[in-house]
């Protein structure tokens, strides 16, 4: 998330800043990368809720830690944040 406001990417608008509070980070992991992203957990499950269109591949991009083994990483925005 701090990558893609820092980069302008449309459609992240992270109104919480990175808090894990507003799922408006919220994006779709491309499915060839959702087992090296990983799945939701605890109060990202909680936030996706509040997430319009929530997909099997939705995640909040505030909570995903990018580290070397995701270089390349594909992610989509949705139409709308909420």
């Amino acid at each position: 998330m701090e990558v893609a406001v820092r980069h302008l990417v449309p459609g992240i608008d992270a109104e919480c800043g990175g808090a894990c509070s507003c799922a408006t980070c919220h994006v779709y992991v491309d499915e060839a990368w959702r087992a090296a992203v990983g799945e939701p957990q605890g109060m990202e499950e909680d936030m996706l809720d509040f997430a319009r269109d929530v997909r099997p591949t939705s995640r909040l991009s505030c909570q995903i830690v990018l580290d070397a083994k995701l270089d390349g990483l594909v992610l989509h925005t949705p139409e709308f944040q909420g």
